[in-house]
């Protein structure tokens, strides 16, 4: 949902970019800093999808060695 959001953000900025006259610096200017903005929530939400993925790969790192532990439990019990 929010990567929607920032995905038409960026598409609107890049319609308002195609229109905008090179010598309007008050467009110009208005327009670097919708840039810059969306960048800075750009790199958040990479951070936050870092994070996120770091998250997700302990937790398969856990699940795998639960499992490999379970099995070897098992084979154990069955005399292998």
């Amino acid at each position: 949902m929010k990567n929607d959001r920032l995905l038409v953000r960026l598409q609107r900025l890049k319609a308002r970019a195609a229109s905008v006259r090179p010598n309007d610096r008050a467009q110009l200017t208005a327009l670097l800093d919708d840039v810059g903005a969306l960048r800075d929530l750009l790199m958040r939400e990479c951070v936050r999808l870092d994070q996120e993925i770091n998250r997700v790969s302990v937790r398969v790192t856990a699940i795998t060695a639960y499992g490999r532990s379970a099995q070897s439990v098992r084979a154990l019990r069955r005399g292998h």
